[in-house]
């Protein structure tokens, strides 16, 4: 008997610890930087890994550089490169407006963007930081269109940081439970950073 209620116990907690594990991947659910601090953000970030959505994107040595207009408002200036017809490479520049939609929450962002070439595209989606330290990463998040259960059918995710050479490993902990937390992992690709987009 007493056996039985051991097992029993052993496969209840693992039943507790396992429901504990899961999390909700819907979108509105998915927790941003608080108390996000726009000027610390500003300058040059790198991206060392992304989860592309569906379409062309920039594929390596991507950069994107923040910073403040006199109005206010957040832009940005990216460069990378990107691969057209599957074979041919080309450097590109993009750039982007940031606006606020709701400043309780001025992680959650929205950006407006344009690429400088006709074969880049050109729109709209949300940017919400994820999380950062403002001093050695940042993750960023959008979902371009929703499933009916609100989880995501169309989303990307860019790990950011200062340094183009990587991440320390504290920091890499911090953000593979990130990237778990958003339901992205073992999703993201790595990013080569070679400095071949710089001009």
């Amino acid at each position: 008997m007493k056996h039985t209620q051991y097992t029993f116990l052993v496969i209840l907690l693992s039943f507790v610890d396992h429901c504990r594990a899961q999390h909700s991947c819907a979108v509105e659910s998915f927790a941003v930087k608080e108390n996000f601090d726009l000027q610390r953000y500003l300058g040059k970030w790198y991206a060392l890994a992304k989860k592309d959505p569906e379409g062309l994107f920039l594929q390596d040595n991507i950069s994107a550089e923040y910073t403040i207009e006199e109005d206010g408002t957040m832009v940005a200036s990216s460069k990378g490169r990107v691969k057209l017809f599957g074979f041919w490479v080309l450097c590109a520049d993009m750039a982007a407006q940031y606006s606020v939609p709701d400043p309780k929450t001025p992680a959650k962002m929205f950006m407006t963007y344009q690429g400088l070439a006709s074969y880049l595209s050109s729109g709209g989606d949300n940017y919400w930081v994820i999380d950062t330290d403002y001093d050695n990463y940042a993750i960023t998040y959008a979902c371009r269109t929703l499933k009916e259960n609100g989880t995501c059918d169309d989303g990307y995710s860019i790990i950011f940081s200062r340094n183009p050479r990587g991440l320390p490993l504290a920091v890499q902990r911090i953000v593979r439970q990130k990237q778990e937390e958003i339901c992205m992992s073992g999703q993201f690709q790595p990013v080569l950073q070679s400095g071949e987009s710089k001009r």
